[in-house]
Order: structure tokens, then sequence, then C-alpha cells
């Protein structure tokens, strides 16, 4: 292979890697709930568009987040991140693409973004260009200026709210509106999702705090902190076990309990190493696979819904 070629493919993997790309399956698991949730009517040409276009956003946001944690300091000044998981890609740091060309890629996976939700939109409804404007606002604007939702207490209810809409976007557009029951089987997977949010929030305490980001870990330090995480797992069990009780959802929803014991683990590690960063890893660790693995035991679990 020629030296070009090497240039060129080492080019192309800076671009891909400042996305985060190993951490979007949070966002294919959503859309397969959702797809899950819509088995009666499945349109495949919409449906792949749909996952593609999820995932385009979450990688932009991604590179949205990089550019302003670069400007504000905050990823430079972070010496507890715990790599991969916390404190952006380092992509603009390390000198591999620069902050021009990382908005560049922002505004490049965007654009297709804008252009195939609107195609989306005129084969569906109203529905979907309420979450989909939702889900694109909301998650610009949880680290960009001027809204910095993040930074303003603001970033925890962001992903809670665009990690439960999206699998009802997806039900949206296949069906025409959501539903429900998918809304309560969503609800726990955006709890997930915010608890992956803030644990992820304790080793970059100390670099968030100095560039006046102010979410909760933050806000209420981190003693008191401690606290958030097994809340946010607890509210998503309770909704779990109340929509079965009252037959919202069937038996069958409970499948993700499953995932109990490994996230009792992580808040019993997070309880006794908030303070220590790198003992968080296997907590981290152990968030990441069970948001990843709730909205799929889910979709197993209603399927066919």
């Amino acid at each position: 292979m020629s030296a070009a070629a090497d240039l060129i493919i080492l080019s192309r993997r800076r671009w891909l890697l400042a996305t985060r790309p190993a951490f979007l399956t949070l966002t294919l698991g959503g859309v397969l709930l959702g797809l899950s949730a819509s088995a009666t009517a499945p349109h495949w040409p919409l449906a792949l568009t749909a996952l593609l276009l999820a995932l385009l956003t979450h990688a932009a946001v991604n590179v949205i987040n990089d550019v302003a944690d670069h400007d504000n300091g905050s990823d430079a000044a972070n010496t507890a991140r715990q790599f991969p998981f916390t404190g952006g890609s380092r992509t603009i740091q390390q000198g591999l693409l620069s902050r021009q060309q990382m908005l560049w890629l922002a505004r490049g996976l965007l654009l297709p973004v804008v252009a195939g939700g609107l195609w989306l939109v005129s084969q569906s409804g109203v529905w979907l260009l309420l979450i989909g404007v939702t889900g694109v606002v909301l998650g610009w604007g949880y680290s960009a200026p001027p809204l910095r939702l993040n930074s303003r207490g603001l970033g925890e209810i962001s992903v809670l709210i665009c990690f439960t809409l999206l699998p009802l976007g997806m039900q949206s557009l296949l069906l025409g509106a959501p539903d429900r029951r998918l809304l309560l089987a969503a609800l726990p997977y955006g709890l997930l999702a915010c608890a992956l949010l803030y644990i992820n929030q304790f080793p970059d305490h100390d670099a968030d705090a100095g560039a006046g980001k102010r979410h909760w870990v933050v806000r209420l330090g981190v003693a008191r902190a401690r606290y958030g995480y097994p809340l946010l797992l607890l509210a998503a069990g309770l909704i779990l076990l109340l929509a079965v009780v009252t037959q919202a959802l069937p038996p069958a929803a409970l499948l993700p309990l499953l995932l109990a014991p490994t996230l009792c683990r992580a808040a019993l590690t997070l309880w006794h190493n908030a303070a220590q960063p790198a003992a968080l890893r296997p907590a981290i660790v152990r968030t990441i696979v069970a948001a990843n693995l709730y909205p799929l035991l889910m979709a197993l679990a209603l399927f066919p819904y």
C-alpha cells in the first residue's frame, strides 16, 4: 500500500474517531426498541433511514460537545478523566483535528439529518416533527452556546428526554403516533441513559467545576451527588414494576430487571469511590452495559408488540 493511501486511511480514521462511534450503540438500541414496538407495520426503507439519521445526530452531538468543551477549557484541564468514557475524545487537544475541522464535521453530519428528517416528516406527520426537532435542539443545546444546558443543570433532563423520545420517534414514523405503552417502556431507558451521563460526571467534576459547567454533580459535590445515581435507578425500576402491575405492559417487560444486580454493583462502587476517579471505571462499564442492554431486552419482551 502506498504512503498516500496510508495517509488517506489515517485521515478518515481521525474523522471517524472524532464522532466517538463506540458510544453510538446506545442510540442503536433505542431505535430497535421503537422498531420492535412498530413490528406490525414495518417499512424498512423508512426505518433504516431513521436509524442512519439517529446515529448521525448522536455523532454530531458528540462532536459539538468536544468543540464546546475545548472552548470552555474543561477537556484540556481534565487530568482525572477515565479514557475512553469521560473527558471527550481529545481529538482537538491531541492535534488530530483542528477546532474548525470539528465544526465542519458537525455541520457535515447535521446537514443530512435536516434534509433526511424533513423527508421522513413528509412521510409521517406532526408527531415525528415535534420529536425530531426536540431531539436535535436538545442535543445541540446540551453543550453549545447560547443554551449550554449541561452547564445550567439541565443536561441530565435533556438526556432523559432525548433518549426517552428516541423509540417514540421510530414508532411515530411507522405508525403515525406514539402510544402510552411504549412511553412507559422507554422512560427507564431514558433514565439509564441519564444515569450513565451522571456517573460519567464524577471523574470530570474538578475540570467541569473550573470551567463553569454547573451540572448536578458539580452543584451537589461528589459526596451528596452519590445519592442521585441510585435514585435514577430506583425510578427506572419502579416505573417498570408499576407498568406491569397495572397491566400497561405485559409481564415479559420485567425481563430488563435481570440487569438489577449489575446496576446495584455499580451503585455500590460509586458510593464507596465517588471521589476516586480511577476506581469508578468498573461502575461506568457496568452502567454502559446495562444502558445498552435495556432497550434490547425490552425490544425482545415487547416483540411482537
